[in-house]
C-alpha cells in the first residue's frame, strides 16, 4: 500500500497548500489546477486548458505559455499520467466510488463505452473550442469545478463529489477516469517518453493476474505474462500493480526505453 498512501499524501498536501494560499494567505501555492503560482514567483498553467483557449481565439500571455510549457515538460518526463493518479483530486473520488462498487458487488455496467472514447472527446473539445470560441472542456470541467470548490472551501465541492462517486459506483467501472476524461487522454498522449515507467519482466511472471484485478486501466497490462517491456503510456503510474505483484514481475524503472508494446 506504500504507493497508494504516498499518492494520497501528495494529493491532499497539494489541496492543503492551495487552501492555505487562497484562504489564509500562506504564500506557497495559490490558485487552482488550471492556473497557479508557486511562492508568488513561478506561474503554472494547465496546458490542455491553454490549448483550448488558444483555439478559441482568446489572447494568451507569454507568462501563461511558459507556465504551460513547464507543466508539459514536467509531466511528460516524470511518469505516464502522473497528474491523474498523484495530483488530480477527482482520482480520490473515483477510487472511493470503485471501492464502493467492489464492496456491494456491482458487476454489470449500465454504461459500456470504449476507453478510446476519451480520445474522441479530447479531439471534440479542441474542435468545439475552435468552432464556438470557448474553452469547451474547461467550461464544463468537473475537475476544475471540484478543485475550485475544495480550495476555496465552497459547499459546491460536496455535491460534485457525491455525483462523481455515484457515477463511478453505479454506472460503470472506472467510467470517468478510464473512459470519459479528455484530460487523461491529453496526458497519455504527452507521456509516451516518460523517464519513469512500470516495466514488466515476463520471466518472473506466474500468470496470477493479481495486477489486472487491481489495475484501473487494465488494457495497459496486455503484455503481462506474454513478453517483457514497458507498460503503455495510458498507465496512470498509480503503482497498484507493483503492490499486488508477489513475483517481482512489475516494478517502476528508469530509462527502460525499449520498444513500447
Amino acid at each position: 500500500m506504500k504507493f497508494t498512501v504516498a499518492r494520497r499524501v501528495v494529493q491532499l498536501t497539494i489541496l492543503g497548500l492551495f487552501i492555505a494560499g487562497n484562504i489564509y494567505g500562506v504564500n506557497i501555492l495559490k490558485g487552482n489546477l488550471s492556473s497557479s503560482e508557486i511562492f508568488g514567483v513561478i506561474g503554472l498553467s494547465d496546458p490542455y486548458a491553454l490549448l483550448q483557449l488558444f483555439l478559441a481565439g482568446f489572447s494568451i500571455g507569454s507568462v501563461s505559455v511558459i507556465g504551460a510549457l513547464i507543466m508539459v515538460v514536467f509531466y511528460a518526463l516524470i511518469a505516464p499520467r502522473a497528474f491523474c493518479s498523484w495530483v488530480c483530486p477527482v482520482n480520490i473520488l473515483t477510487d472511493f466510488g470503485a471501492y464502493i462498487r467492489t464492496k456491494i458487488k456491482i458487476g454489470k455496467n449500465l454504461i459500456n463505452i470504449s476507453s478510446n472514447s476519451r480520445y474522441y472527446l479530447f479531439a471534440l473539445s479542441l474542435i468545439f473550442s475552435f468552432i464556438f470560441s470557448i474553452a469547451a472542456f474547461e467550461s464544463i470541467s468537473y475537475i476544475g469545478a471540484f478543485t475550485r470548490g475544495v480550495v476555496y472551501l465552497s459547499g459546491s465541492a460536496i455535491s460534485i463529489a457525491i455525483i462523481i462517486i455515484c457515477i463511478e459506483a453505479f454506472l460503470g467501472k472506472r467510467l470517468i477516469c478510464g473512459h470519459l476524461c479528455p484530460l487523461g487522454a491529453f496526458w497519455a498522449l504527452v507521456s509516451r517518453f516518460s523517464l519513469i515507467r512500470i516495466y514488466h519482466n515476463s520471466k518472473n511472471c506466474t500468470h496470477c493476474n493479481k495486477c489486472k484485478v487491481v489495475c484501473p486501466e487494465m488494457q495497459v497490462l496486455d503484455i503481462v505474462g506474454k513478453q517483457s517491456g514497458n507498460i503503455r503510456s495510458e498507465c496512470i503510474s498509480c503503482g497498484r500493480c507493483v503492490e499486488a505483484c508477489d513475483d517481482d514481475a512489475l516494478n517502476f524503472s528508469i530509462l527502460k526505453f525499449r520498444r513500447e508494446q
